[in-house]
């Protein structure tokens, strides 16, 4: 590599071990930027990019060099959907283990050059969540979202008889709160626990909707099923 060149794109992402598609987890394919006018590598199994810098573009990470997490954000967006790119946003500004700010993604979208991306970047600024707890979390309020359920909450505390619950998403109003499942809840032990935790908001007026990486598939369908739900409990919270 040219000492001026940089990992960048998924390449970067897998490296950063941010949260993309199940379609570009094995990507195989590697993807080196340079500065414009620099000619892009090209070679068998290298995607090259030209690139036009914009200020703090790559940093080294564990001793390679890599587009910064912001340009990471950016770049993807150009064939990511919006689920997919804030669930990455999202990761980058979690509470407990921050990449980067919020504040340094709207930066970097403010100075990016490139065109290819730019309004779904817009969207999920608008879109960005940092309690969320997963990437299918964040998928998932996405997905909701932009079927037309709104004012949800992620990762809400529900308090019962002195034990605190976290409800990957809530809807307070109506105490409806919608649980992810993936296959890390097939553990018994586990199992155990989530039994214990809808029982127990069940106790107190929530009604506990379940929900898997099938549901994701079909946004429509599983608002609509969210939507008959929320039907069937006016004014309960």
């Amino acid at each position: 590599m040219r000492e001026d060149a940089f990992f960048n794109s998924v390449t970067a992402a897998l490296l950063m071990g941010l949260p993309l598609p199940r379609t570009l987890q094995n990507e195989t394919n590697i993807h080196v930027a340079v500065p414009s006018p620099t000619r892009a590598p090209a070679a068998r199994g290298i995607t090259g990019h030209k690139v036009q810098l914009m200020g703090g573009d790559w940093r080294l990470w564990h001793g390679l060099r890599v587009s910064s997490p912001e340009r990471v954000w950016c770049e993807l967006a150009a064939d990511f959907s919006l689920p997919d790119l804030v669930a990455v946003g999202d990761y980058l500004i979690h509470w407990e283990r921050p990449i980067c700010s919020e504040s340094d993604l709207a930066a970097a979208v403010s100075r990016y050059p490139g065109r290819r991306g730019r309004s779904v970047l817009m969207a999920a600024l608008a879109s960005l969540d940092n309690r969320s707890e997963s990437p299918q979390e964040s998928r998932l309020r996405v997905i909701l979202s932009l079927a037309g359920v709104h004012d949800l909450v992620a990762n809400l505390r529900i308090t019962v008889r002195g034990k605190s619950y976290r409800a990957d998403l809530a809807l307070p109003r109506w105490k409806v709160a919608i649980e992810y499942q993936s296959d890390y809840h097939r553990d018994a032990g586990q199992w155990r626990k989530d039994m214990t935790k809808r029982e127990s908001l069940a106790s107190i007026g929530w009604h506990t909707m379940e929900v898997n990486a099938d549901d994701l598939d079909d946004g429509p369908e599983l608002a609509a099923r969210v939507r008959a739900v929320l039907e069937s409990r006016p004014n309960v919270g």
